[in-house]
Order: C-alpha cells, then sequence, then structure tokens
C-alpha cells in the first residue's frame, strides 16, 4: 500500500506546494488534492486549490508542483457535494451536482489519477445547516439514475468513482452499498472506504471484506465511539478503530493501492506536527499487517 494525506489535513492558508512539500518531508508519497468551487475560494485560502472553473488551467500547474516536491498526487476529492447534492429535490441542484463530479473526472484525468471522491447523495446530514430530508427510496432512485449517467464517462476518461460513506444517512451498510453498486453495474464506480465514518454504526474491516473487489481508494481516520459526535474524530491510534483488523482485511481481499489520511479538526497537535504524527501513526499501522 502507498501513504498518501488528504490536502484538508493542512493549514487552510498553507499553499498547495507547501502542502506538498510538507508531506514529503514527513515521509508521505502523496497527496490527496480537493476540487473547490471558484479561483476566488483558492485565492482567498492562498492554497491554489484545482477549481471548477478553471482545471484545465490548474491542472498543468499542480502536476509541476508535485513534481518539484517530489511527490505524487494520490486522488482528487470534493466538499462540493454538501453544496449541491446528487438527490437533492431541486433538478438545478442536481444538475449542478452532475457538473461538480464531471469536473472530478476531467481534473483527475488531466492530474494523472485514476480514482476520485464522490458522495452518491444524502437522506439527510445532521452536520449541515439547513439540510433537507430527501426519502430514502427517492435519493436511491436518483443516486442510482446519476451513476448510470455518469458512468460512461468515467469508463471513457479511465477514472473510477469511489462513492464514501460519510454520515449521509443513506447507503448505510456495506451490504446496501455492495447492492447500489452492483446496480449501478460498471466496473468504474466503485467504493472509497473510510475507516473512520461507519464507526459510530459499524465496523470498517466488515466493509473492507464484502467490498473488497469494489475499492477504489482508501482513508484513515479513527474515532471514538465513546463520544459519538464529529468531535469523536481523533488522531490515527488514539480512537476505536481496530487497525490490526482492518490491516487484515486489506490484506485478505488484496489491496494494495493508496491509503491517504484524512484528518479532521479540534486538532492535538500544531498543524505542521500533525502532518509528521499521522505520518509516524501511519507507519506503525502499516506494521501491523499479518
Amino acid at each position: 500500500m502507498r501513504k498518501s494525506i488528504s490536502e484538508w489535513s493542512f493549514p487552510a492558508k498553507m499553499s498547495l506546494y507547501d502542502r506538498m512539500v510538507l508531506a514529503k518531508e514527513a515521509g508521505f508519497e502523496g497527496i490527496e488534492i480537493a476540487l473547490t468551487e471558484d479561483d476566488e475560494a483558492g485565492s482567498q485560502s492562498g492554497a491554489g486549490l484545482l477549481c471548477m472553473q478553471s482545471y484545465s488551467e490548474d491542472a498543468p500547474r499542480i502536476v509541476g508542483a508535485a513534481r518539484r516536491a517530489g511527490i505524487e498526487i494520490s486522488g482528487v476529492a470534493t466538499g462540493l457535494y454538501w453544496s449541491y447534492s446528487l438527490t437533492a429535490d431541486d433538478p438545478e441542484e442536481r444538475a449542478k451536482a452532475m457538473d461538480v463530479t464531471q469536473a472530478l473526472l476531467r481534473s483527475a484525468s488531466l492530474v494523472g489519477v485514476d480514482g476520485v471522491l464522490v458522495i452518491p447523495g444524502n437522506v439527510h446530514a445532521t452536520f449541515i445547516p439547513g439540510c433537507p430530508v430527501v426519502p430514502y427510496d427517492v435519493a436511491y432512485g436518483r443516486a442510482l439514475v446519476a451513476m448510470q449517467e455518469i458512468a460512461p464517462l468515467a469508463a471513457e476518461l479511465e477514472v473510477s468513482l469511489g462513492l464514501e460513506y460519510v454520515w449521509n444517512m443513506f447507503l448505510l451498510s456495506p451490504l446496501e452499498m455492495l447492492r447500489f453498486i452492483e446496480e449501478v453495474g460498471s466496473e468504474r464506480v466503485g467504493f472509497y472506504m473510510d475507516t473512520g465514518n461507519m464507526m459510530p454504526t459499524g465496523f470498517p474491516e466488515q466493509w473492507i471484506r464484502l467490498l473488497g473487489e469494489h475499492l477504489v481508494r482508501v482513508h484513515f481516520k479513527d474515532f471514538k465511539r465513546s463520544v459519538g459526535t464529529i468531535e469523536g474524530f481523533c488522531d490515527l491510534l488514539e480512537g476505536d478503530v481496530n487497525w490490526p483488523a482492518v490491516m487484515g482485511a486489506l490484506a485478505e481481499v488484496g489491496y494494495d493501492g493508496w491509503v491517504a489520511a484524512e484528518m479532521m479538526p479540534p486538532y492535538r497537535h500544531a498543524p505542521e506536527e500533525l502532518v509528521f504524527a499521522t505520518s509516524r501513526a501511519m507507519d506503525r499501522i502499516f506494521d501491523m499487517g499479518p
């Protein structure tokens, strides 16, 4: 397996190049970059993010920055699905979410990666103020249509869509996620595993075993069940994830691709130290494999 880190794990005002340099110094082989909505968002943070309106121009610059930093781009994610849902009641919002998904695929192809993180929709998200509730069956049908419509572009670009369960009250079990992926019926639509997200209701090692042949990417996060809320996300090795079981399951299904740490605030460490502490923790977790 190859060790990566999400760019969301870095200080917000740090440039993307500086994030790459710091990740490399900390011992990461790759960095997962994020698609944002426009140039203004990127310029305000100083991050130089990959932008919806300019990804074709941004991609060569980002590839060049990665080359100079000596690091690879491991994947592309986005936070835009919390603004534009593929299962929203508003058809214009659903269309915008499809635009986001197309931009993810095309930008990933331009930066040379073969997997992106996709949130296929939601029934509700308690951590999003004012998030509406969509009937479960309606959300399922809309998400299925969306994935079947976008799958041919994914196949054309040779970039896989990794569907993530992320506290969206949707596709709540590994068997349901498996059924959904099989109903989409595309080799380019699979599963993005996050070890922390299902901890309040399940066991990541079980998800891995049931969805192993469909794994696109893996996120490492840890979570304290005794907290139970979003504040339960914590540093790696400080929560309740059974890391030997996770590593055993990944070995069992033969996964040897990218594993990206996605660290969530609040942080116990200073931001720069968090990156080094996370790298050390990932090395220890990798050593727990069979």
